[in-house]
């Protein structure tokens, strides 16, 4: 080819027509990528600048993933603080239904001293309630009614406290307890024996109450306080369980300076600060009501907690807008940075082939100019 030699009219023609067949090329690629910026040769500046923010694109992609599923997650726990209010509330009803109930008492269990007569030495009368002795002190020729009232007027066993003392009308004293859980002894020693004591020296009125409503209810409360306890455990999504003592932190962007750290509890019924009833804690009022404290603290806690996750809830949920707002914004801003104008690309398109047709004619008028020298040879 080097030995060929070319006019000035068909070279220039020739190479007019090699650049528009390149920018023909160019405009084609363009329209089949849609990019008008296909290579960092095309425009460095441009396509390393689109490429970041398609990797930042990319980065919170993937956090958006994550964050979707830590939403999961708090609902997992909310739906179990839900439910758990639900069996408080149902440990409540039941307690509250317990302290409505009115336990049975036994029957009434007396002592009695028979005295042969009001009239006897000095001397000093030991009765034991519990764990506590009581002294009566009784004057020389002193009558039943006189000892009565020395025994009632006693602190702690008078008919302010655990015993009263009477008469059955025929000489004898009568010792009866005030509550039907009072157990009580009279002490044989030198003044009993004086007075006489023709009984057993011991009395007892310790027989509990009986509810076999308030059992029931006692064995129902501590079935729910074991589905609370089971409820808290299944309450995870993920492997992570907020309702028993996991945390869990949420990222916000690619390089982990923007996130939220959820702290999770414990909330068993341990943790509620809840405790099985044993024994027959539920014939005593007393523990009923701390029992029934208990519960509406473990209320209180579990409110104030679904309160905190919704928060959290709420947070998440702005950020996953912020986010795929923030793709679009980013996919957008590299997207403007290399794609082609499909209508301008077209127009282009058709100005090079128009132009392309025109250089293979001008062209060929370039060579017809050459064979016409052959004319001059027959």
């Amino acid at each position: 080819m080097s030995n060929i030699t070319l006019t000035a009219g068909i070279r220039q023609n020739l190479l007019s027509l090699q650049n528009t067949s390149a920018e023909l090329t160019t405009t084609q690629e363009h329209l089949a990528t849609g990019k008008k910026v296909n290579t960092a040769f095309d425009n460095p500046t441009s396509y390393f600048t689109s490429q970041s923010l398609n990797n930042r694109a990319s980065d919170l992609s993937s956090l958006l993933d994550s964050i979707g599923q830590a939403q999961q997650t708090l609902d997992a726990a909310n739906n179990g603080l839900t439910s758990l209010t639900s069996l408080l509330e149902q440990a409540l009803s039941t307690a509250q239904q317990a302290q409505q109930t009115t336990p049975t008492a036994p029957a009434v269990t007396t002592g009695s001293v028979a005295l042969t007569t009001p009239t006897e030495a000095a001397g000093n009368l030991l009765v034991n309630v519990g764990a506590s002795t009581y002294t009566v002190a009784i004057t020389a020729s002193e009558s039943l009614s006189s000892i009565e009232s020395a025994i009632n007027g006693t602190s702690g066993l008078g008919s302010s406290g655990a015993v009263t003392a009477s008469d059955d009308g025929s000489g004898h004293l009568v010792l009866t307890g005030n509550t039907n859980t009072t157990a009580f002894t009279v002490v044989a020693n030198a003044e009993s024996a004086a007075l006489g004591v023709t009984t057993s020296a011991t009395a007892s009125n310790a027989v509990a109450p009986v509810s076999a409503t308030r059992t029931t209810l006692q064995g129902n409360y501590n079935s729910i306080l074991t589905q609370i306890n089971q409820l808290a455990g299944d309450s995870s999504y993920n492997g992570v369980n907020l309702l028993a003592g996991d945390n869990l932190q949420v990222l916000f962007n690619e390089n982990g300076t923007s996130s939220l750290n959820i702290q999770g509890v414990n909330f068993d019924s341990t943790g509620l600060g809840l405790a099985t009833i044993s024994g027959t804690g539920f014939l005593d009022n007393n523990n009923i009501t701390t029992t029934e404290t208990a519960i509406n603290a473990a209320i209180t806690a579990v409110r104030a907690q679904t309160e905190t996750f919704g928060t959290n809830s709420s947070t998440i949920s702005t950020r996953q807008t912020f986010e795929q707002n923030m793709i679009n914004t980013l996919q957008t801003g590299a997207s403007n940075l290399v794609l082609a104008d499909q209508n301008q690309e077209s127009a282009n398109l058709l100005t090079e082939q128009t132009q392309q047709q025109l250089e293979i004619s001008a062209l060929s008028i370039a060579n017809q100019a050459n064979q016409s020298v052959l004319k001059l040879f027959p």
